[in-house]
């Protein structure tokens, strides 16, 4: 149920199932704190044990329950008794009781999760699980058939897809054909947060066309920009680069939303991040006849991180507050409409040198995870931004990280991210306003880039 900093399959790590603190991170209670007991999530398929600082969570399905990750209280108990755990990845995981019920919320992941107590773990977290091939199969379906939201708008049956893999799979199955099979079920969902680790080895799925933006890649990309377009000045790790254009215009390249800072936390990003703010949105660029006429927010190849960073940005590109979006997750293992009540989730005005001023968007199929809730989350700032380039990857959800009982990990999404008429973008991903091709073989060899040219040209004209 966690939300990680790096929010594509790529970051789901099989080690997690064994994740602890050392003390010099830690800090445990000696005495029973606020919010110990066990916790059910309303949605994440989850259960929490907390006891004397520390908390242990548990991946359950109809058919199973497996330990996942750990995590160690961190600091003293805040205000209104929260509790704030810190897992071995250095996420911080805060837990607040709220008269019957409680709410949990991720360093980094946008909204709040319902929590309810419950009087004890299931019996079945005490057992054993099977870890032979047939169980392995069964917990990977289950776990799919309970959460994934997304099987009626893709078209597909995933009870005919259990009929038809099922028998395929008997008690003397290898891990390789084991982990065929399952990637074969999930391949035509073509969902990038979709993602196996098996045996060390990483299955995962782009739309069709895309390409992950892969570091190589990005490097090869942002050398073309700025030989072809202008230099470009490096900020958060190269992350984030900006440059002065022509005519009062600014360009900001954003290939990510986290890997800021060497030790890639929520709290050194967003500090970093501010930092980069701070340099590129200064007040001689926001104010005054100085000002930028337009800015370029070039996300054509992002490939996520958190969405909590990309509000942050846009509480730097609004002098008003709006809804980003709604977030619901699914919340009914029968039921694949069951879905938690919508989330607003707010965009406001930081107390910061703002820009208000026009804004293009460049977006295409390497934009994906954070990039895309960030696109969205500029959809309904005033004046509105023009989108130029390609179709985003479509996907938005946190990552929902779950264990086999083989030992194997994989993730997939559980959540929807909805506009304000109530709609979402998954699997298509955010069209653009003006089409353009973004980086193919012929523009590279051609040295054009036609989405920049354009919002240049938008934005000139004004």
């Amino acid at each position: 149920m966690r939300k990680h900093r790096r929010r594509t399959v790529l970051s789901i790590t099989a080690a997690a199932v064994a994740a602890s603190l050392t003390p010099t991170t830690a800090m445990a209670a000696t005495t029973p704190g606020p919010v110990d007991g066990v916790w059910t999530s309303d949605g994440y398929a989850t259960v929490l044990s907390i006891d004397h600082g520390r908390m242990r969570a548990y991946e359950t399905t109809a058919v199973s329950c497996l330990p996942g990750f750990t995590a160690q209280q961190t600091g003293p108990v805040g205000p209104g008794g929260e509790v704030a755990f810190t897992d071995k990845d250095d996420d911080v995981i805060r837990v607040r009781r709220d008269g019957r019920g409680g709410h949990l919320t991720i360093d980094g992941s946008a909204g709040v999760r319902g929590l309810r107590r419950t009087a004890a773990l299931p019996a079945r977290c005490a057992r054993p699980a099977p870890k032979d091939p047939r169980a392995t199969f069964d917990v990977f379906w289950q776990t799919f058939a309970e959460n994934y939201p997304f099987f009626a708008a893709k078209g597909i049956d995933w009870n005919a897809v259990r009929r038809r893999y099922r028998p395929q799979v008997t008690a003397g199955t290898t891990g390789d054909r084991l982990a065929s099979i399952l990637d074969a079920m999930v391949a035509p969902l073509n969902d990038v947060h979709i993602g196996l680790i098996a045996d060390g080895k990483r299955y995962y799925h782009l739309r069709p066309g895309t390409i992950m933006p892969m570091p190589d890649y990005d490097a090869k990309i942002k050398a073309f920009i700025a030989k072809r377009d202008t230099p470009l000045r490096d900020f958060a790790q190269g992350r984030i680069s900006y440059a002065d254009l022509p005519g009062r215009l600014g360009y900001l390249r954003i290939s990510g939303f986290g890997g800021y800072t060497e030790d890639d936390t929520y709290a050194t990003n967003a500090a970093e991040l501010d930092r980069t703010l701070d340099a590129v949105l200064t007040p001689a660029r926001t104010t005054g006849t100085g000002r930028l006429r337009g800015l370029i927010i070039d996300l054509r190849l992002n490939g996520g991180g958190s969405d909590v960073l990309g509000l942050r940005i846009a509480s730097r590109l609004t002098g008003r507050a709006y809804t980003a979006y709604s977030k619901r997750v699914r919340n009914d293992p029968k039921d694949p409409a069951g879905f938690t009540r919508p989330q607003p989730i707010r965009v406001r005005p930081a107390h910061a040198p703002l820009y208000r001023g026009p804004v293009a968007v460049l977006t295409g199929g390497s934009t994906i995870s954070a990039g895309e809730t960030f696109t969205q989350a500029l959809m309904d700032r005033l004046p509105r931004p023009v989108r130029i380039g390609e179709n985003t990857q479509g996907v938005f959800s946190d990552i929902l990280d779950r264990h086999l009982p083989n030992g194997w990990a994989f993730g997939l999404p559980d959540e929807e991210f909805l506009t304000r008429t109530g709609t979402t973008f998954d699997g298509a991903g955010i069209p653009p306003d003006v089409r353009t091709p973004v980086f193919t073989d012929e523009e590279l060899a051609k040295g054009r880039d036609s989405a920049f040219d354009r919002a240049v040209a938008l934005l000139t004209k004004g």
